[in-house]
């Protein structure tokens, strides 16, 4: 096999469009303990990053005879990449991850540790049962926390990092949970109800996220005796200027809200109709694509417009490289 087609046979294996869905967590975390991104953001980016495509690689080395069925094209079952290969990587990732994590700290390194754990868990055995989709969930919800432990660091306590981003990191693991319940039928098709249920949690979640949030008590904790993020910090320029830029921060939450709404709920209102594979799987994209906006929306409400509008820029290199490559 050519060099290039090796490359194709990873990019699909580790699905890398999806890969754009990542940073947004961290980012999201961050925002939620009203601190800037520093070096520990990226170092929480980077475990994020190589712990989402270890979990690629395995959950096709664990599902490469079901694939084999349904999948013949995959690159397991195709013969592009060898199972063992597949394993091999996710376990070298998994290490890599778990290494960047341990740079940022002690209480980043133990949510990257269960963050790990949950991962391998889901692919190697809860996936085929009631518990999978809630699994996947926690994942999620649990990179979000990465975010906020790593960029907090030892100055603070890892109860009061949490408390600051357990709600968006509700918020996205309630999103992830509807996605997966769908995608559970993607191969299959034939049931409207979940598409109907994740129409209906995507609903909910526009309404949520379409509104700045004031700032905890936890969060003015996390941010006492340090100075105010930049984002937060009043312009120049005289009161138009400072009314208008305090106007269009206001107005981001509830823009990039109707965005993620636009992503997620247009496929999955075809997959309600005509719940067939081929919709079902477009309705499963859109909601891994919906995400990032979803990650700005929880960003921006949170006080850091700034951190949303360069998680937003993801959107458009998502859609791009997802016509070449499926990220289911």
């Amino acid at each position: 096999m050519s060099a290039v087609a090796t490359r194709r046979a990873w990019a699909e294996l580790l699905r890398l469009p999806a890969l754009f869905t990542v940073p947004g967590d961290a980012l999201a975390g961050a925002a939620a303990t009203r601190l800037r991104p520093n070096h520990r953001t990226l170092l929480a980016i980077g475990s994020s990053l190589c712990l989402y495509e270890a979990g690629m690689a395995l959950n096709d080395w664990a599902d490469r005879a079901e694939d084999a069925v349904e999948r013949p094209e995959r690159p397991l079952p195709s013969g592009r990449i060898a199972p063992p290969a597949a394993l091999t990587a996710a376990t070298a990732l998994t290490a890599a991850g778990l290494a960047l994590a341990s740079r940022a700290g002690r209480p980043a390194l133990a949510v990257a540790g269960a963050l790990a754990g949950t991962v391998w868990a889901y692919d190697l055995g809860l996936k085929h049962t009631p518990a999978g989709p809630a699994a996947m969930a926690t994942a999620r919800g649990l990179d979000l926390l990465l975010g906020a432990t790593a960029t907090a660091g030892p100055d603070h306590s890892p109860r009061a990092r949490v408390t600051a981003a357990a709600p968006s990191a509700t918020a996205l693991a309630a999103h992830t949970l509807a996605v997966t319940v769908v995608s559970r039928r993607e191969a299959q098709g034939g049931s409207s109800t979940a598409p109907l249920a994740a129409l209906a949690t995507t609903a909910a979640l526009t309404t949520l996220i379409g509104t700045t949030r004031r700032a905890s008590v936890v969060g003015r904790v996390l941010q006492r005796g340090r100075p105010a993020p930049r984002e937060q910090v009043g312009l120049g320029g005289g009161p138009n200027l400072r009314n208008a830029a305090d106007t269009a921060r206001r107005a981001l939450p509830g823009a990039l809200a109707l965005a993620y709404a636009g992503t997620a709920a247009r496929p999955l209102f075809h997959a309600v109709l005509n719940p067939s594979p081929p919709l079902t799987q477009r309705a499963v994209g859109g909601g891994i694509r919906a995400m990032i906006p979803l990650q700005a929306a929880l960003t921006a409400r949170t006080g850091a417009p700034a951190t949303a509008l360069l998680t937003a820029a993801l959107a458009p290199a998502a859609r791009r490289f997802a016509r070449r490559v499926s990220v289911t």
